[in-house]
């Protein structure tokens, strides 16, 4: 009799191992590295697109996001994502400018210089980068703005020649050519090391949203901004193809509905930021600062001449897309 009675607990827990394998295997799991601080408003968007995804596959597909760089660091995650390290990932794309300049379209100074143009400017650059990326094994799942970029600066700046010399922050091709256009020395620093480059004087001054300027605690160390809605680049949230295209159709679907309505749900978070982070940037001793006629005329100029030479090197399709976003 305990024999039997043991045959049958044996063959009950082998069962349950059985169906708990079964389960585990049943389940899929993702990393998605990102380089911004978990109270971004790009990674809290990130962390309820993840959200989505398992409620909508009822835990089947469970995405965990890394924020601040802290699985790969910012320029490393494309790489990451296309050799399969990561399944997905999110980058910001006019980091990526010297690959193929098109990820750069949306860093052009006064290019697009609004919400609005933000967003005709990525209807245009949308089919460019789903070809190139799938090019590249990968596919684009959805893209969030930044708020409109100024200038964090030490000192009062009327002109660009008030730049000269300054200790400028580069994270882009196109930031640290502005640099070199105005005279500024530009310093590469990643967003994670921000706050320390400000602290230890390695920068001090740079262009970006007012949300980063916030984030990064930029008035502790630099107390004015000036508002020159210079562009508003995008973070695009990319997926490694063959990763996806391992999921079953009801997951693919879930992921794409997920991923339709990060990009909804993120342009509405991206414009309450900069009204929200404008306003706590003043209240803690920042100058938000209305540009000169003289700065916005010199800045202008910066932009043209980036225009001209992205064309350049953009070639027939960098014509196209600016050709397509030029028209009423």
């Amino acid at each position: 009799m305990k024999r039997r009675q043991f045959a049958l607990t044996t063959t009950a827990a082998l069962l349950g191992l059985t169906l708990a394998a079964g389960t585990a295997s049943a389940q899929t799991k993702w990393d998605l590295p990102a380089g911004y601080g978990a109270a971004n408003f790009h990674t809290v968007n990130l962390t309820e697109f993840a959200a989505d995804v398992d409620k909508a596959t009822a835990g089947k597909l469970k995405i965990t996001v890394h924020a601040n760089g802290s699985l790969f660091k910012a320029p490393e995650i494309k790489r990451a994502v296309q050799g399969g390290q990561a399944q997905a990932g999110e980058i910001l794309l006019a980091n990526f400018q010297n690959e193929w300049q098109l990820f750069g379209a949306d860093g052009l100074p006064f290019l697009a210089d609004s919400y609005d143009e933000s967003m005709k400017l990525y209807k245009v650059q949308k089919p460019f980068l789903e070809k190139k990326l799938a090019d590249q094994g990968m596919a684009l799942l959805y893209a969030v703005p930044w708020p409109p970029q100024g200038i964090y600066v030490k000192k009062p700046i009327n002109s660009a020649a008030d730049l000269k010399g300054v200790k400028w922050r580069a994270y882009s091709p196109a930031t640290a050519r502005i640099a070199e256009l105005v005279g500024a020395q530009p310093v590469t620093v990643q967003a994670a090391e921000l706050s320390q480059a400000m602290a230890t004087g390695v920068i001090e001054s740079y262009m970006s949203s007012g949300s980063t300027g916030f984030d990064t605690k930029t008035y502790e160390h630099i107390k004015y901004w000036y508002d020159t809605q210079a562009w508003l680049p995008k973070n695009a949230v990319i997926v490694n193809k063959a990763a996806f295209d391992a999921l079953d159709a009801p997951t693919k679907q879930a992921v794409m509905k997920a991923a339709a309505d990060a990009e909804v749900r993120g342009l509405a978070a991206s414009k309450k930021t900069n009204t929200e982070s404008l306003e706590k940037l003043k209240a803690n001793g920042m100058s938000v600062v209305t540009p000169s006629a003289q700065l916005k005329a010199d800045m202008k100029k910066v932009g043209d001449v980036m225009l001209k030479e992205w064309l350049d090197k953009a070639g027939p399709e960098g014509v196209a897309l600016v050709d397509a976003f030029r028209k009423p």
